[in-house]
């Protein structure tokens, strides 16, 4: 902005060449008119970037070296013979050109007389859904093509389903490679009809079909001789004509806080980029979690002080009262702030390999907001193919559900329906930090606003004392046979002589009442967990050293334990016994019976278990007896004054 601003005083001052006053005049011109984003999507090799390329082409946007380059690239890479690929514009990944597919998002800006644009060109395959996701979150119209010989694909309603749950509202049907078809009108019509009653059960406030040749540029930019019984408008003049009336502006003023600014002991302000609606010199805004409200000093920018600010600017805010405010809080009107809750419901698209499981924790990213985060249950699955709502008790990638979280402190949120920039959120996996799902929340759950925490007058500290010892949970993690409980068993009875108060919760125990409920597959292990961590932490809370024996074979679950504890509270003891040993040992049979395939989900053979990666205490049980493996657990307890 800063550099346009400098151009045009030069240019105004006859400063620059003449190449140079043309580009600049264009982007004055540009910076004018209204702007539109959208992205092309549907099945794999349904010609989307050949479009894009063929709109580049046909508005002129495209320079000679480029097209000199495209030439050569067409005849190295192209799919199209001795012609011109336009494909090749946009698919700039080796991988792409050398598979003739797109694999990552391409962003491209062009305009015309009218209006500018920028086209975000998203990946047909179902491996790389997650990439489409991202192009249709921020676009406002969605081209969806369809070919022509192939009619509508499960993948073109994947991402109809996506773009309908991600707020796009208006769907150009682009019916392409009309011409391999004749350009026949009933097989157009048939297409027609079948998407318009798939998508019927959709939220989508327009639907425009238009039959197209991208390749060839019939009804792409000019009306096509080729298809004389189609009489509505090409694929350009409708994006340069359809009115899009942006949800930023109508929805209320909202600002995540990305930065706390401190220069100086003289100035605070709190820096941002406008989400939604606008903000004004001397209006009253507030806290949405607080409630804390104030006045609006000044906003400020790097170009100078602004009267107001719209959604899509970046803003420090000054207020003239001292408010409590750190990064990642929502400034927003004092009557219409948006929900803040610990739970909702939210439709989850769910994007990795590695199946989502109830009860694992996650972190939720909302805004500038990082908090860990459980889905506590799967309301239902959708099947896109015919709108049914399925159960599940797990998601596999490019899944999409209504799914209840919960966070572990509370968030502001919209409805993603009434506001996408602060309704839209992902979840990140704990050890890879990739990115796993996409979330559109719902509405609050306000089933727990009348809870509150019990304060009680003998606490931990309390019972810990009159003991004379410091609670704690020995988690004993470790293959079917490894030996866990034995361990555990010889350890609690030499505690139990010294007059240490114990409880030992046993894997096998537990699923005789507690736990009797859940199965083995991998969900069912995860809650499994999860109940067990719960209830050592309130054990721990009584003041008792608690010694659990559980195959517990995610580190994930391992983990939240850990951090739903104290420091040092949770101390992790592998039991590493190869599986070859515990196989010979058997002590259940379960072996043998997995092996005979009598037993489904068995840790070892069809269900992993993870390795603990710095467990506190490390027991390598070959050659060694239970007696030797507990001197080994005494002796840590004793370093760390936990047992004498």
């Amino acid at each position: 902005m800063t550099s346009l601003r400098l151009y045009s005083e030069a240019l105004f001052r006859g400063n620059l060449h003449a190449k140079e006053e043309t580009i600049v005049e264009r982007m004055l011109a540009d910076q004018n008119k209204s702007f539109l984003r959208f992205l092309t999507c549907g099945s794999v090799d349904d010609g989307k970037s050949t479009l894009i390329g063929r709109l580049l082409f046909e508005s002129q946007r495209i320079y000679e070296d480029q097209l000199v380059t495209l030439e050569s690239d067409s005849r190295r890479f192209g799919t199209t013979g001795d012609e011109i690929d336009y494909a090749l514009l946009v698919d700039g990944l080796d991988d792409e050109r050398q598979q003739g597919i797109t694999i990552d998002v391409a962003y491209r800006f062009f305009t015309t007389s009218v209006r500018a644009f920028m086209v975000a060109d998203t990946p047909g395959h179902e491996q790389y859904t997650r990439n489409m996701a991202t192009g249709a979150s921020n676009s406002d119209v969605a081209i969806l093509l369809i070919d022509a010989r192939k009619g509508v694909l499960p993948q073109t309603k994947r991402h109809a389903v996506i773009c309908s749950l991600l707020g796009i509202r208006h769907i150009v049907l682009a019916v392409n490679k009309i011409d391999l078809v004749g350009y026949d009108r009933a097989i157009f019509d048939q297409i027609v009809a079948d998407f318009s009653s798939f998508a019927s059960q959709l939220s989508f406030a327009s639907i425009m079909p238009i039959p197209i040749s991208a390749r060839y540029g019939d009804n792409v930019v000019t009306p096509s001789d080729n298809i004389s019984w189609y009489q509505g408008v090409t694929l350009l003049r409708y994006l340069e004509t359809i009115d899009i009336k942006s949800h930023h502006e109508a929805a209320p003023f909202r600002m995540a806080v990305q930065w706390v600014n401190r220069p100086n002991l003289d100035f605070r302000g709190y820096s941002g980029t406008v989400a939604s609606g606008a903000v004004t010199v001397g209006d009253k805004i507030a806290v949405a979690e607080s409630g804390r409200a104030s006045t609006v000093k000044s906003l400020v920018t790097f170009d100078g002080n602004l009267d107001q600010a719209r959604a899509g600017e970046a803003v420090t805010i000054t207020l003239t009262d001292e408010v409590d405010i750190a990064r990642g809080d929502v400034l927003c009107p004092p009557d219409d702030r948006p929900s803040v809750a610990d739970q909702f419901s939210a439709h989850l698209l769910w994007m990795s390999e590695d199946a989502l499981l109830p009860g694992r924790q996650y972190l939720l990213r909302v805004g500038m907001r990082l908090v860990p985060a459980t889905i506590t249950s799967i309301k239902h699955k959708l099947d896109i193919e015919r709108f049914e709502h399925l159960a599940a008790t797990q998601l596999s990638m490019n899944e999409i559900a209504v799914c209840n979280l919960s966070t572990a402190s509370p968030i502001a949120f919209d409805a993603y329906k009434d506001n996408p920039e602060t309704g839209g959120f992902i979840l990140i996996d704990r050890f890879t930090n990739a990115t796993v799902a996409v979330g559109m929340i719902d509405f609050a759950l306000r089933r727990a606003t009348n809870i509150h925490q019990q304060h009680t007058t003998v606490d931990q500290e309390a019972r810990a004392r009159i003991k004379s010892q410091k609670p704690c949970v020995l988690w004993f993690t470790g293959l079917s046979g490894s030996g866990k409980s034995s361990i555990s068993d010889v350890v609690e009875k030499r505690l139990h002589a010294r007059g240490y108060h114990t409880y030992g919760l046993d894997g096998d125990n537990v699923r005789h009442g507690l736990n009797r409920d859940l199965g083995f597959t991998d969900a069912d292990r995860v809650e499994n967990v999860r109940r067990i961590g719960e209830v050592s932490r309130l054990f721990v809370d009584a003041g008792l050293i608690v010694l659990c024996s559980f195959i517990s074979p995610f580190e994930a679950e391992r983990r939240m334990i850990r951090e739903r504890m104290k420091e040092d509270e949770f101390i992790e003891i592998f039991v590493d016994t190869p599986i070859e040993e515990c196989m010979r040992r058997d002590p259940k049979g379960l072996y043998a019976k997995a092996q005979r395939g009598e037993i489904k989900n068995f840790t070892g053979f069809d269900s992993p278990y993870e390795t603990p990666s710095a467990p506190e205490l490390h027991l390598r049980t070959t050659g060694k007896s239970a007696e030797e493996l507990a001197d080994e657990v005494l002796g840590y307890l004793r370093m760390k004054s936990i047992a004498i």
